[in-house]
């Protein structure tokens, strides 16, 4: 992929729309395009996220870890897989996959916190972005536990 295309690519994601073209452009050229024969494993439940990963081509299908794996989403181009690797320090919840030949772009954490510390104007500019998937991660739990409570009221839990 050329430079250009990747900046657009990444202008496309939500959490990164907010740094500007040419602030686009320094993530885009410090970041690492990798390539992904289908069925091949990008990352397992476990392993140490020290990075996030922008799909560029193809497809990535996330499946919870254990021993029998379960299908979660599939996540096509444009989309950022575990941006919480950007933040702070944690360990992939589930194994990514590739679905036919796929390309991504992979920011790591160092480069994310680097692009905040030299522009400070992104990191108040993503404090909504934050702030709306921690709501919705709340009104999620909200939903979980009602849910656990039911089962509890019905003598099956």
């Amino acid at each position: 992929m050329s430079l250009e295309s990747d900046v657009k690519m990444l202008g496309r994601v939500p959490l990164l729309a907010e740094f500007g073209e040419d602030r686009l452009r320094l993530v885009a050229f410090s970041a690492d395009n990798r390539s992904f024969a289908d069925g091949t494993r990008l990352f397992a439940a476990g392993d140490k996220a020290d990075a996030a990963f922008v799909v560029a081509g193809g497809a990535v299908d996330i499946y919870t870890g254990g021993a029998v794996p379960r299908f979660v989403e599939r996540c096509g181009p444009g989309r950022m897989i575990d941006e919480r690797a950007l933040l702070v320090e944690s360990r992939r919840l589930a194994d990514g996959i590739a679905v036919g030949d796929t390309q991504v772009i992979q920011i790591r954490r160092q480069l994310f916190r680097r692009m905040l510390d030299e522009y400070p104007e992104i990191a108040d500019r993503l404090r909504p972005h934050f702030a709306a998937r921690l709501i919705a991660l709340s009104d999620s739990l909200v939903g979980v536990r009602a849910r656990l409570e039911a089962l509890d009221d019905d003598g099956t839990g």
